[in-house]
Formats: structure tokens, C-alpha cells, sequence
């Protein structure tokens, strides 16, 4: 399972938690404006904006977990099994409307290679129709739902049984399931939440005691479950303060995240396997710089897309950094 994030100080940060029993080689992908896209339905896009992001690549196509693209869009895909629902082919006029015939898998691809920004998205998403095409035969439709975002908004995009949902994403983060009207529906019963001490409502005349720090989020759910994940995530990324600098912002950003990972040995899926937080990212939006953690590397590893030439057609690849970095302060290694 995974979390998905916003965060705005002086500049803009996207990213999530990849959250699964084990990895499928992802690697930080950057993608050159002038790398050729084949579509299965809708022909070759030969240019299109650069995008930097965490991919398999699978025959030398990125299919990509999260990105952010040079104009400072960002989406990310979470897995939705059981709602997701995608269609077959459409090519005739619905109700006027030629519809845009998207393979799931090319979705990333098809958005942010075209969008500068959610207003854009928009549009584009108003005649799509997300087929159920696979990549291949080793790797089948996945059931994912979206969250995309520029610095002004933020939206979830959920293709479900009776048809594709837009949503406006005021609190600014996504979990898995429920559907994304009922996890923020969840939230009203945590609407007493507050970051400060509680008052004492309990009995009137009866003295009870404050007897810790730290008792104003009281009640706030810690289990691993994708909607308390939604819940705390909200909670956490509401109440952040940080200041406006690169290393304060990405910092706060990443222990956002951080407050809803996962464990080895706390989310048992069977077999002998557990789910961990494979990653996490952290996209300045604004600068093209994808920073990341692993499960065991916790030391902030940074890839700037503008590092690169953005004018080639080959994919720049980046294996993850995954053995823990340990910085001695008392003796050389």
C-alpha cells in the first residue's frame, strides 16, 4: 500500500511512500523531451516535456510510479484494488465526444508529457478513456487510482465502475482504498483533532489531569491500515511548520511521509513476506530535483534533472541507493 503527499513553502514538493513485500528494479528515470513515446492507440509522441521520476523500465520503457515533469506538474499512482475498473476501446463518439483511447500503464506518459500544469490535466482527462491494456503478458493492468498536483491544486483521479471521477484534493495527500470521496468523509470523525493540549470536557466538575505533553492529537490512528494512513498523513501534513529553505523543506517533507511507514514485521502479508516502505520521495516541483530515501538508506539521496541534457532521446537511468550510509563523527571507517 502506499501515501502520497503535497507540501508548499517557498517552492513545491510532491511525492509518496511506495509501500509493497518486495522491489521490481525501480530506478530514479529521467525522461529527455525529445525520447520517443509509442502509444497503442494514439501513435508516437516524438517531443513532449521532460519528466523526472521513480520507474521500472520494462524494454526500454519507463513506467513510472511517481514523476514531476519540467513545468512542475507531479502525479503519482496508488494501488486501488477492487475499485478500479478500467474500460475496453472506444472508438466511436460518446455523447459527441471523440474519446482519447490511453492504455493504464501510459497514463503518466500521457499527462505529463502534455500538461503543464492540473488545469491542463483536466482537459485532457474530460475525454480520456483508460483501457485495460496490458504492457505485457508478464505484467498485467495494475488497479491504481492518482493523485496529480501543481503548486495550486491538487486533484485524485479514480476510474471506477461507473466511470472516471475528478476529484478536488483539498488536504493534499492520497492512501489506497476506500474510494477518495469516503476517505475524506472519514476525517469528520477526527474533526476534534488539534496539535494543542485538550481541554478538560470530560465530566463538568471532575478534575482530570494532563499528565504528558503531547496529548493534543489524542485519538489520532496509528495502525497501517490505508485509512488511518490517510488520516494521520492529513493530520501530519496540515499541521507541518518548517521554514523555506531547500534542506528545511525537503527535511520536513520526508518525516511527513515518514509518519506513516511501514515496518518489517508489522504488516504480514503472508508466505514469510511483509510489506515495508520500499522508498520514499520527495520532488521539488519548482527545480526538477527528485530526492529519496530507501528502507535501508536513510540518508537523502538527490538527482537533479537539469543535471542532464534535456534535449536527448536516450532515458538517464539512477539504481537506488539502498545500504545504509552511516556517518562516524569519532573515527574514520
Amino acid at each position: 500500500m502506499c501515501t502520497a503527499a503535497v507540501y508548499k513553502t517557498k517552492d513545491f514538493y510532491f511525492g509518496r511512500n511506495l509501500d509493497y513485500e518486495f522491489p521490481y528494479g525501480e530506478e530514479v528515470t529521467i525522461t529527455p523531451r525529445n525520447y520517443p513515446f509509442s502509444f497503442r492507440f494514439q501513435g508516437e509522441m516524438k517531443q513532449h516535456y521532460a519528466m523526472i521520476g521513480m520507474a521500472h523500465v520494462a524494454d526500454d520503457y519507463p513506467l513510472y510510479y511517481d514523476a514531476i515533469n519540467e513545468k512542475g506538474l507531479g502525479m503519482a499512482g496508488l494501488n486501488f484494488v477492487g475499485n478500479a475498473v478500467y474500460g475496453e476501446p472506444v472508438f466511436e463518439k460518446e455523447e459527441g465526444i471523440e474519446k482519447d483511447n490511453v492504455a493504464q500503464f501510459e497514463l503518466p506518459l500521457w499527462l505529463l508529457g502534455q500538461c503543464a500544469s492540473v488545469k491542463e490535466a483536466r482537459v485532457l482527462l474530460s475525454r480520456i478513456n483508460i483501457t485495460n491494456t496490458p504492457f505485457n503478458e508478464k505484467y498485467p493492468v495494475s488497479q491504481l487510482h492518482w493523485m496529480i498536483a501543481d503548486r495550486e491544486e491538487t486533484i485524485v483521479v479514480e476510474a471506477v465502475a461507473d466511470g472516471l471521477h475528478v476529484y478536488d484534493n483539498p488536504v493534499g495527500v492520497l492512501a489506497n482504498n476506500p474510494p477518495f470521496p469516503q476517505q475524506m468523509f472519514h476525517l469528520n470523525d477526527y474533526r476534534s483533532l488539534s496539535p494543542r493540549q485538550p481541554e478538560n470536557s470530560f465530566v463538568p466538575g471532575l478534575e482530570l489531569t494532563a499528565y504528558s505533553r503531547g496529548m493534543g492529537a489524542m485519538g489520532l490512528p496509528g495502525d497501517l491500515s490505508s485509512a488511518s494512513r490517510f488520516v494521520r498523513a492529513a493530520f501530519v501534513r496540515g499541521n507541518s511548520i518548517s521554514g523555506d529553505s531547500e534542506a528545511e523543506s525537503v527535511s520536513q517533507f520526508f518525516h511527513i511521509l515518514h509518519s506513516v511507514e511501514q515496518q518489517r514485521g508489522c504488516c504480514d502479508v503472508g508466505g514469510g513476506k511483509y510489506e515495508i516502505t520500499i522508498y520514499t520521495s520527495c520532488c521539488n516541483a519548482d527545480r526538477g530535483i527528485y530526492y529519496y530515501t530507501t528502507y535501508g538508506n536513510h540518508q537523502i539521496t538527490a538527482v537533479d534533472m537539469h543535471a542532464e541534457d534535456l534535449e536527448s532521446e536516450e532515458l538517464v537511468r539512477y539504481p537506488l541507493r539502498d545500504t545504509e550510509q552511516i556517518c562516524w563523527q569519532n573515527r574514520s571507517r
